[in-house]
């Protein structure tokens, strides 16, 4: 029997709300839409949206973002309960929250047994820098009762090691909340994305934040997909094995078959898993000679 896994990806578009009642109710709308599914995604930072029920959230700079954090109780206690209810094992985004002195981008994947998986960000978008976000340290998978499963979240999709590290570890699926202001930058994550499942061969869940909720809050361009390698196993030859429509809020369903990453690695036109670990003695000098380049830094 093959190992089926059937995924959503709730595309969101940030919008002024009221208050944390309204963000609850758009959240368990899209749940509803994702019924059924063994893993369902939201996008990264989503919970910005947030911002926009502080007073006169219009007039603050955009390095109060870290305010958002005052929700975090409420956001975490929202995404078990919906777990728990549904069934379901949930990608809760990602939320801006503070962890010890300082402040990390972190998602989480809450499963319906109560336990919760965090992973801090460990490539930070240069803009992050003005929401004052420090980088996390480690690059960990996590089994789920479906598949082993890692985050590249957004800009983490864009260093190839980040995946390499996780597929290294086993990882079978690699879940990406992201959020991108142009979409140059969308591009840029969707390409990369692409190119890791080539590169890894493994699933990629590209699940993008879009709206234009007015400054100091940036625009998101959106457009989420599922992704397989581009080979013989999989149907549509690009690769996708779902896709959004632009920018507009919705949620798309796709499944995957794990045993076909394992059938791809070995009988696949390209054989890229293990070709490029088959040649890792080629890249030794890489370390060195960047190692150097730091020291003359």
């Amino acid at each position: 029997m093959p190992r089926n896994v059937t995924i959503s990806a709730c595309q969101y578009l940030v919008r002024p709300i009221a208050d944390f009642e309204e963000f609850r109710s758009r959240v368990r709308a899209l749940l509803d839409e994702a019924a059924g599914s063994d893993l369902v995604l939201f996008p990264e930072l989503f919970t910005i949206e947030l911002f926009t029920t502080l007073k006169d959230w219009q007039k603050r700079p955009v390095s109060e973002l870290v305010e958002i954090d005052r929700f975090t109780e409420d956001y975490i206690a929202l995404f078990k309960e919906e777990a728990k209810a549904r069934g379901q094992h949930i990608v809760g985004g990602s939320h801006l929250m503070s962890v010890g002195d300082r402040y990390e981008n972190l998602g989480h994947i809450f499963s319906p047994d109560g336990e919760v998986f965090a992973h801090s960000k460990t490539h930070i978008f240069p803009a992050e820098a003005n929401w004052s976000t420090s980088e996390g340290n480690e690059m960990k998978t996590v089994q789920l009762p479906f598949a082993k499963v890692g985050f590249n979240i957004c800009y983490e999709a864009e260093i190839p090691e980040c995946s390499s590290a996780l597929t290294e570890q086993g990882a079978e699926i690699i879940l990406c909340p992201s959020a991108t202001f142009t979409e140059q930058g969308f591009w840029r994550v969707r390409h990369c994305a692409q190119a890791r499942c080539i590169e890894n061969q493994v699933y990629f869940v590209h699940c993008c934040l879009g709206g234009t909720p007015g400054e100091p809050l940036p625009n998101g361009w959106a457009k989420s997909s599922i992704l397989s390698p581009c080979d013989l196993e999989w149907d549509n030859p690009a690769g996708i094995v779902a896709q959004a429509e632009a920018n507009k809020e919705m949620v798309i369903t796709g499944t995957v078959d794990i045993d076909k990453i394992y059938q791809n690695r070995e009988t696949g036109a390209a054989t890229t898993f293990r070709d490029r670990r088959r040649q890792s003695h080629l890249y030794s000098k890489w370390p060195s000679h960047m190692t150097g380049m730091a020291a003359a830094e």
